[in-house]
């Protein structure tokens, strides 16, 4: 699917923050682990949820699917699917549930499609494995077998790189295992797992220090939860920010924005680059913070970014550097190699992009350099997406900055983080059409 966005100068609206995936997609993880009666309120519909759910269903989880996600009891628990489990393009899903599975000592053997298939998973199958899991796979790469196995009653691991991905996945694992595992952290990475595990009744403790975080789950823990509701997605509002920071007359209101401060590394930047944003009616609800950001036309100016900021806002880099791009002066972005194995090379797809609206921009190994305000101006701009939902979104909203059509190809992977997103663009006053 192609799309054609139309520039606009007004941004206008008072609107509900999207349902945060990352968060829909460990409550699911979770309900399914407890096997118990419990109500996922304000969860996320979106294609990549729906891969985890429709996973967790084959391996038995009882789960009712409408504008809530309500889970029962299986009498017999979880066990081995007949068939493969499918996690489409989700990432999150597929990495979670490996630990998952490999703690539930079953077997199971995980598929997904062409762009999720093309990830390597090496960071996940090696903790599991020095944890006691057994794989079979052919060079990291999807698909993979979980063989029936134990793991290890007790099990430390120092964490090479910042992922919150594989330290959720070796708690889960670990979770379901009854095993007790300390995980040690240098750079803080998104904590709703841990935040989560709470929030469900476990035991869970997190030792912050100035050289990082250790992460102790005592064995035998068990989950406790009949209702969690879901907060707003950060890495979904950044892009209604970008559009009203970038339109000329802007006056937006987004509720219910998760404003975990794992997460909020986004409105930091923006702030100094100079963007008008307030925060109202903060509240904290199922361990999770949220508030209402109030966003206003801004004129912007570029920052250096890099170090130990980078893995809380890995998600919106894409859109930072589009929204670098309108603003005075340059932005570098250094220590991101991790952009290069996301849903597509998000580095290279980002650079080409910014090449094909006219910005002048460097690119290096793990970042890039943006020139703000340096536009060669071009007719008949189109963007590959390389069918990656960020790259999509970021460049249609680049539309606003550059004030003409912006048509990005292979759209259509929108739909895993963002299902409502040209719909709420045009409620306020963007066009965006196919």
């Amino acid at each position: 699917m192609n799309l054609i966005a139309s520039p606009a100068t007004k941004i206008h609206g008072d609107i509900i923050c999207p349902p945060d995936k990352s968060i829909t997609q460990r409550a699911l993880l979770l309900g399914a682990l407890q096997n118990k009666d419990l109500k996922i309120k304000n969860p996320l519909l979106g294609a990549d949820p729906m891969s985890t759910a429709n996973a967790l269903k084959a391996l038995g989880a009882n789960i009712d699917i409408s504008n809530e996600l309500v889970f029962s009891e299986n009498n017999q628990g979880l066990c081995s699917p007949a068939s493969s489990l499918d996690l489409g393009n989700s990432g999150t899903g597929l990495r979670l549930l490996m630990g998952m599975v490999a703690g539930l000592g079953i077997d199971a053997t995980f598929t997904g499609d062409s762009s999720l298939s093309s990830r390597p998973m090496k960071r996940i199958i090696e903790p599991l494995s020095h944890f006691g899991a057994v794989f079979r796979h052919n060079g990291f790469i999807l698909p993979i077998q979980i063989e029936t196995s134990s793991l290890k009653p007790k099990f430390s691991y120092k964490m090479p790189v910042a992922s919150a991905q594989v330290k959720s996945s070796i708690l889960l694992a670990a979770l379901a295992a009854g095993s007790e595992v300390t995980i040690h952290e240098a750079i803080q990475t998104r904590n709703h797992t841990e935040i989560m595990l709470k929030d469900f009744g476990v035991k869970i403790e997190v030792h912050e220090s100035r050289k990082g975080n250790d992460i102790f789950l005592p064995r035998n823990q068990n989950l406790q939860k009949k209702e969690y509701d879901v907060a707003g997605d950060i890495s979904s509002a950044a892009f209604l920010i970008a559009a009203a920071l970038l339109a000329q007359d802007s006056h937006l209101i987004i509720k219910n924005v998760g404003l975990n401060p794992s997460r909020v590394g986004f409105l930091d930047v923006i702030q100094a680059m100079n963007a008008n944003i307030t925060i109202s009616d903060r509240v904290v609800i199922n361990g999770e913070p949220r508030g209402n950001i109030i966003v206003k036309s801004s004129e912007l100016k570029g920052i250096d970014l890099g170090g130990r900021i980078i893995p809380n806002i890995i998600d919106e880099i894409p859109i930072l550097s589009v929204i670098a791009a309108f603003a005075e002066g340059k932005t570098t972005i250094q220590n991101a190699k991790e952009l290069r194995v996301k849903e597509s090379d998000r580095i290279m797809a980002v650079v080409e992009g910014l090449e094909n609206l006219g910005v002048r921009v460097d690119e290096f190994e793990d970042g890039l350099t943006v020139y703000g305000k340096n536009i060669n101006k071009k007719e008949n701009i189109e963007i590959n997406s390389f069918h990656d939902h960020r790259i999509a979104m970021s460049f249609l909203i680049s539309s606003l900055g550059i004030g003409k059509q912006v048509k990005v190809l292979n759209a259509e992977n929108i739909s895993t983080s963002f299902p409502d997103f040209i719909e709420l663009m045009g409620f306020l006053g963007f066009s965006i059409k196919a």
